[in-house]
């Protein structure tokens, strides 16, 4: 009892891993190495032709012959619900499978007949697909959802070595003799129980540095969201625009609504969709901000497409500088997951011999990676 309306055809990468999503519902054991090889049997084969993807999802995503019926069943429900994909070529399933999307109940819809076989039930939910999504794609409503995605990542924080000490319970070279000395008084001066002290360790910063100009249209506000959940999220995060100017939004963005934060944020920056010049502005960020203290043993983080208007060689003198004080420096494009991509702008081309980690920022899974690049500790 499959929905009976029918979307339009995503991108493979998206719709195998919807699809993956309905078959571990319904009980079978995907793994992600599965379904990585089923993206790539996708690019092999021809998209559109129902057996050619039913025989390569069965190839992949199953291993043991019991799976095939639940398979069957499943692909022949999911897949059915794109138009120009005929699944009426394929068997029956002995079996038949109720596809509900997190808009529905659990009952049958409206209109449908009740089926006298085996029923499997399996949820689907359309945020799946939104996750792998390019941002530049997505329509409004779309969007509001992955927003909401952000407000929910989960931040875990490096730590570094702290100038401050601690008690501890272990024995270490650095003995507590206030504690010990108390302690003592208890037993007539003697230092039976002997306490010690270890360093203490405290979060390490981050530093975000978004590009707001105008070929970062698509991507600003989004990746501006990245930044309200990081900031709201996890402690010592500082953020920045980049454009034709430096303009530090950190105090905008700590409102825990997230609209109020964006609208705080859009006012105080004046060079919105503007040109871009990397290179005047990673300068005056490193003698206002970073070199002073900001990107002492920090994580840095600039989220750009690397186009620029400036001079390549101040931007490459100015990442050097920035590279040589920071703990990591990751450069976040959201371009690099275009295929056939290729660092040849010569903003790009001058920043990237100074970057530690180049990762891609186009859609919400590619920032939850980064999310967990930046907990990472290398």
């Amino acid at each position: 009892m499959a929905n009976t309306s029918r979307a339009k055809m995503p991108e493979a990468a998206e719709v195998a891993a919807a699809f993956t999503g309905v078959l571990r519902g319904a009980g079978l054991d995907v793994s992600i190495t599965q379904c990585l090889s089923f993206v790539s049997a996708l690019d092999a084969v021809d998209f559109t032709d129902a057996k050619s993807v039913f025989w390569a999802g069965r190839a992949t995503l199953t291993s043991d012959p019991d799976h095939a019926e639940i398979y069957d069943a499943a692909f022949t429900v999911f897949w059915g619900q794109f138009k120009g994909f005929d699944v009426n070529v394929l068997p029956t399933p002995p079996v038949e499978v109720m596809l509900a999307t997190d808009d529905e109940g659990d009952g049958a819809q409206d209109g449908q007949e009740e089926s006298d076989g085996p029923i499997i039930q399996v949820r689907w939910s359309s945020v799946e697909v939104l996750r792998h999504k390019d941002f530049s794609e997505c329509t409004d409503s779309e969007l509001e959802q992955l927003h909401q995605l952000m407000a929910g990542l989960r931040w875990t924080a490096q730590t570094r070595p702290s100038r401050r000490l601690k008690p501890t319970r272990r024995h270490t070279r650095r003995p507590d003799l206030g504690r010990t000395v108390r302690k003592a008084l208890a037993t007539g001066g003697e230092p039976i129980r002997r306490s010690f002290r270890e360093t203490d360790r405290r979060p390490r910063r981050l530093v975000l540095l978004v590009d707001v100009s105008g070929s970062m249209e698509n991507y600003a506000r989004a990746l501006l969201r990245f930044a309200h959940a990081a900031v709201v999220g996890r402690a010592r995060v500082e953020a920045f625009t980049i454009g034709t100017r430096l303009t530090r939004i950190t105090r905008e963005l700590k409102s825990r609504d997230p609209d109020a934060a964006l609208q705080a944020a859009s006012e105080s920056v004046r060079d919105w969709s503007g040109g871009t010049r990397l290179g005047e502005t990673l300068r005056q960020f490193n003698d206002e901000w970073g070199i002073r203290g900001f990107a002492r043993g920090a994580n840095v983080v600039v989220l750009s497409d690397g186009w620029d208007r400036g001079e390549a060689d101040e931007l490459a003198d100015q990442m050097e500088r920035l590279h040589r004080v920071t703990h990591q420096l990751i450069w976040v494009n959201p371009l690099k997951h275009t295929p056939g991509y290729a660092p040849l702008a010569k903003g790009m081309a001058a920043a990237l011999p100074h970057v530690d980690t180049f990762v891609e920022g186009h859609a919400y899974d590619s920032l939850e990676r980064l999310a967990a690049v930046i907990g990472h500790r290398p």
